[in-house]
């Protein structure tokens, strides 16, 4: 297994392994859960879009597992500078690689890409239904210090 850069010809392998990883653990699922798929799409499609935006944002923050020419998983960065944060909007792990450690190594090489860059901290978010990723995030070193309640509208 390996980390590599990103390479715009994996945008649509990335998608598929973040629709199917994040089942259940998103924000865009619950709303779909309460309302049904909006303005004709599901919510894998709007997840799906998350990654254009980190793709947009900062491609050379993301990094990509690869084991025999195979992507198996992902994670996304982007840097605060002047504020010293690091950020990891995405990580996403192909079903065949989970439970393997592999989650843990990407975000390690986040963590060091986020020193490297002269950066102090580093933050990631997760959903209250997302057992498995709060124990990973505990485990490394990340510390709770807020929680959230989203809310959606019908118009």
């Amino acid at each position: 297994m390996q980390i590599r850069e990103y390479q715009p010809s994996d945008l649509p392998v990335l998608k598929a392994i973040t629709t199917e990883a994040f089942d259940g653990v998103s924000i865009d699922g619950g709303i779909e859960q309460l309302y049904g798929p909006i303005a004709g799409r599901d919510w894998r499609w709007r997840k799906a879009r998350h990654l254009d935006e980190d793709a947009a944002r900062d491609p050379r923050g993301i990094f990509v597992a690869e084991e025999g020419g195979q992507v198996i998983g992902y994670i996304t960065t982007w840097q605060d500078q002047p504020a010293g944060i690091g950020h990891i909007p995405n990580i996403a792990i192909h079903r065949d690689y989970r439970g393997q450690g592999l989650g843990r190594l990407l975000i390690e090489y986040a963590l060091d890409h986020f020193r490297k860059s002269g950066l102090s901290h580093a933050k990631i978010e997760t959903l209250v239904q997302n057992e498995v990723g709060q124990h990973l995030y505990q485990s490394l070193g990340f510390r709770e210090v807020a929680r959230q309640i989203h809310f959606v509208a019908e118009l």
